[in-house]
This record gives structure tokens, C-alpha cells and sequence, in this order.
């Protein structure tokens, strides 16, 4: 049912918790399941630092959460403000049709984060 990545991410987790004195945070919640994701992002000189979440869901929700942190890192606010929910399910190998809406809840959040950044 589950790709390999989404179970390795799931297993094991990165990332999780919030981040002391985060330069942006972002929520996004699914008004038809309930899931919600919280993302802490730390920004240094135009680049996300570090990044953290939280998050309340599905098994997929907390591997998006997870691999998001990860892509995200390291990279350019600009760039990171261009990923889509596409660039989570590539991340993750695949999402089951029905499951695919985690993908957009982690982008959400970082769009949510990001809209505040200079």
C-alpha cells in the first residue's frame, strides 16, 4: 500500500519538533480529514537553515511532514516557495490516490511559513 520511502519515513521520522526561536512558522490543517502540520523554519541569509514540524494525521501526513523538512533544508527561500505538492509525492516515491492530499497539507504549511519571509 505504502512505498518504501513513506514507510522509512514513517519508522523514522526527521525533524520532528518545533524549533526554538523560529524565524517562520507555518500551519495547514485539511478541513475534510483533520489532519494538521505545523512547519518551523529557521532562515539565515536568504536559505532555510534548518526545519522542524509537527504534526497530527495519517501515516502519510507525518512522511510528508518528514520529507519535506529534508528537501527544504538547505535550500533558497526562493526555490522552496516554488515546490509543489508533486515535488512531496516524487520525494516519497508515490501516495496512494487517496492519501495524496498529505502532499498538499505539507505545502500549504510551508506556503503559509514562506508568505511572511522577506
Amino acid at each position: 500500500m505504502y512505498s518504501a520511502k513513506v514507510l522509512e519515513h514513517l519508522e523514522n521520522p526527521r525533524n520532528v519538533g518545533e524549533i526554538e526561536n523560529a524565524s517562520a512558522i507555518g500551519k495547514s490543517t485539511n478541513p475534510v480529514c483533520g489532519d494538521m502540520l505545523q512547519l518551523y523554519l529557521r532562515l539565515r541569509d536568504g536559505r532555510i537553515e534548518s526545519a522542524g514540524f509537527l504534526v497530527q494525521g495519517c501515516p502519510p501526513s507525518i512522511a510528508a511532514g518528514s520529507v519535506l523538512t529534508e528537501l527544504v533544508t538547505g535550500m533558497s527561500v526562493e526555490d522552496a516557495g516554488r515546490m509543489a505538492p508533486r515535488d512531496i509525492t516524487t520525494a516519497l516515491e508515490s501516495l496512494p490516490r487517496n492519501k495524496e492530499h498529505c502532499s498538499v497539507l505539507a505545502i500549504d504549511a510551508l506556503r503559509d511559513a514562506l508568505k511572511l519571509t522577506p
